[in-house]
């Protein structure tokens, strides 16, 4: 029996996948069948469906520890219901209490005794390190002075945290030989880096020595007092209560969540309303931020402050468990949808400006391209006196270069640039407009509204772009006859008059709209295929991902664009005229047969993809860069905002799976082991490696993290 049988799950913050999908998913892993029900053996269900423990070289005693925390009725058969119920206990409110219990409760009959509590402990790394006294009165508190007492869910939860300050009082008192009250800054640093480890940040433990200096009252400051051990312990352990702390200061000091500089002073006396926090905690927290704003050299003067990103090196793996991963993910839902109307302007408005000069970037960069594209899609099948043909897109290269010189391949580039500036401005703003509004409260985004929004974005541009774009054609073709002037860009805006310059709208509609239901959603997939294993796009990926996407986008397009350019091409005598968009096709298809509908597909696609490669890696380094807040969506694959704490990683892209049959609450599945271990310090060591085939435990000894095949992501210490 589970806990989840004993009391209902609390409620939840990101959806549960509905019962057909699970089955879908659970039928593709299931490959046994008892009494005509499908199964999967714990093995299986952590090895091929949640990847974890790849090898054969698991410990068999370590296999059944992890074993029962996903076999709930400890069977050794997942059935569906079962499948179900952990997805379940992933999305619970309190799922990392509810899956230690699951590796306690190893009969599975919804509570623990003592003998189930020691089998654990005594199977820790820690246990093998410092062994735990369990004839201590801690445990006769417990369990009782005959270890006859049943430990219900609820009182695990209290049992769990009380027996990890209980470990670490123990091992005190045994380096306190002479029980003088203080053992010495080498043992303090032990026990931290032994038994609290998980809870120690890279920066802590590269300057502990330091941080004592600070902190501490002791004028031997190599004696550590039990006082000063105490607090130091309760202050990585209650991390997020001086969060807290910090935050209710800056609600009260700018009405809102704007993250500022706290002085030492202004904390203390918020700490007041939290009783668990004492001066002597606030003093270390103090002595850490002043040692890391001098190493970070973000601040001059003496004056002992605060930030908001400094709770993120201090605080090591706590922004990975799972709690605050759907927080944050909530967080970020609960502030774009209630995001006020000004700053959802000035943010379309910054959107605006950055995807004028990324589009600007990307014409420039492809425009010879362009030229090329377009006066092959508007050569005919049969030439007429004085009109140059080209046999291909490299003779057409050639010969503007040869009639015309170099600067002949950027005829038609101002208009080209007034008009671009807008043109990918206006896509790229209501492509994230729509996108924003489409996403749902996990932070995922279905197919369909990635589609929608891609052709609103379509849409959006051709009103604006449509009379930019015939005088720029106009202009690329005006080289082809040698005998005819070459009229500037005011000269085709007179002669086509306000109807001329939506000729070819209706075209530009049916190119523009499916070119970019194509391209936005296809880009968005592809980037994600390429991100590294914490989901973070460096430019090289971001430039491969939108030059694959346009290719299929701007190839299957061609047809529309071709028309296009035919009618917003003045025709010469000669020459076919065409009265519509249908007439076009109809006309291009009876005198020049359906592949002239596919003229310069080649150059389009070599255009288009590597501009709008250029423009969404400009568009998206820019807003990296710049990095402002309007209290909307982040740009997914990009840095977080503590950017210099994390690498270019963004925060739940680091430990939420990718994997896309982890369907519902199996996103959170790493999270969760990884919290196990954060949040708890239980790390196994039973692991038989190549040079210890016995049972015995080896050498070096790997964390649960590590056995589970979860990547632990570094925090950087700032340079």
């Amino acid at each position: 029996m589970s806990p989840n049988t004993k009391d209902s799950l609390p409620s939840r913050v990101i959806s549960s996948a509905d019962r057909t999908e699970l089955s879908t998913v659970f039928n593709r892993y299931a490959h046994h069948e008892y009494h005509g029900e499908r199964y999967m053996t714990p093995h299986e269900f952590l090895q091929d469906y949640l990847g974890y423990l790849k090898g054969d070289n698991i410990d068999p005693t370590t296999l059944d520890i992890l074993s029962a925390l996903v076999d709930l009725n400890k069977d050794q058969k997942i059935t569906i219901t079962e499948f179900t119920n952990f997805e379940s206990l992933l999305l619970a409110s309190d799922s990392l209490y509810r899956l230690a219990f699951q590796l306690f409760d190893r009969r599975g009959q919804g509570f623990i005794t003592f003998d189930d509590f020691q089998y654990i402990i005594s199977a820790t790394k820690q246990f093998k390190e410092f062994p735990f006294n369990f004839d201590s009165e801690f445990i006769s508190t417990h369990f009782g002075a005959k270890r006859q007492q049943q430990i219900t869910y609820k009182e695990f939860t209290q049992i769990l945290l009380d027996f990890i300050d209980e470990q670490t009082t123990q091992t005190f008192r045994k380096f306190d030989t002479g029980n003088v009250g203080y053992i010495s800054l080498k043992n303090f640093e032990t026990i931290l880096k032994e038994l609290r480890q998980y809870q120690l940040s890279e920066f802590i433990s590269t300057h502990l020595n330091d941080i004592v200096k600070l902190s501490s009252s002791s004028k031997a400051t190599n004696q550590i007092s039990y006082s000063y051990f105490t607090a130091f312990l309760q202050l990585l352990s209650n991390t997020e209560s001086m969060r807290k702390i910090y935050l209710s200061i800056c609600e009260k000091k700018t009405h809102g969540y704007r993250p500022t500089s706290i002085t030492k002073e202004e904390f203390l006396n918020e700490a007041q309303h939290f009783p668990r926090t004492t001066p002597l905690q606030i003093d270390i927290l103090f002595a850490i931020t002043h040692l890391l704003h001098k190493a970070h050299l973000t601040h001059e003067s003496d004056r002992e402050s605060i930030q908001l990103n400094d709770f993120d090196l201090i605080s090591a793996h706590e922004h990975l468990l799972p709690y605050r991963l759907r927080s944050e993910i909530v967080d970020e839902s609960y502030k774009v949808e209630h995001q006020s109307v000004f700053l959802k302007v000035l943010e379309s408005g910054y959107r605006f400006g950055l995807g004028s000069i990324a589009g600007a970037v990307g014409a420039t960069a492809v425009y010879p391209i362009d030229l090329v594209k377009t006066r092959m899609q508007n050569q005919r099948s049969t030439s007429i006196v004085g009109e140059r043909l080209y046999r291909n897109s490299i003779d057409c290269f050639k010969k503007v270069v040869r009639f015309e010189g170099v600067f002949g391949l950027y005829r038609g580039l101002i208009p080209q640039l007034v008009g671009v500036a807008p043109e990918k401005a206006i896509k790229l703003t209501v492509n994230d407009f729509i996108r924003d509004r489409l996403t749902l409260v996990d932070g995922t985004i279905p197919l369909w509204a990635e589609v929608v929004a891609g052709a609103c974005a379509g849409a959006s541009q051709v009103t604006f772009t449509n009379p930019l774009e015939i005088v720029k054609i106009r202009l690329q073709v005006a080289g082809e006859l040698q005998s005819v002037r070459r009229p500037a860009a005011t000269e085709v805006v007179r002669e086509l008059g306000l109807r001329g310059l939506y000729k070819g709208a209706r075209a530009c509609f049916l190119r523009d709209i499916p070119f970019s239901a194509i391209y936005f959603p296809a880009y968005a997939h592809t980037k994600k295929r390429f991100a590294d294993e914490h989901g973070y796009n460096d430019p090289k990926s971001l430039f491969i991902s939108g030059l694959l996407a346009g290719i299929p986008a701007a190839g299957l397009c061609t047809p529309a664009d071709v028309v296009k350019t035919r009618l917003q091409v003045q025709a010469r005598k000669g020459q076919t005229k065409y009265n519509g968009l249908i007439d076009a096709f109809k006309k291009i298809y009876v005198e020049e047969g359906w592949t002239a509908l596919w003229k310069g597909a080649g150059a389009r696609m070599l255009r288009s993809s590597p501009q709008f490669g250029f423009t969404l890696l400009t568009y998206e380094l820019l807003q990296r860069a710049l990095n402002v807040d309007f209290q909307g969506r982040k740009l997914e694959g990009s840095k977080h905002v503590d950017q210099d704490q994390y690498s270019p990683k963004t925060r739940s892209s680091i430990i939420l799976s990718r994997n896309p049959d982890h369907v519902g609450g199996f996103h959170l599945a790493e999270a969760t082991f990884e919290g196990i271990e954060t949040r708890f310090g239980l790390a196994f060591p039973k692991y038989k490696t190549s040079s210890s085939p016995s049972n015995e435990p080896s050498s070096s000894i790997p964390s649960l993290t590590a056995l589970l095949g979860v990547p632990v992501p570094q925090l950087t210490t700032p340079k």
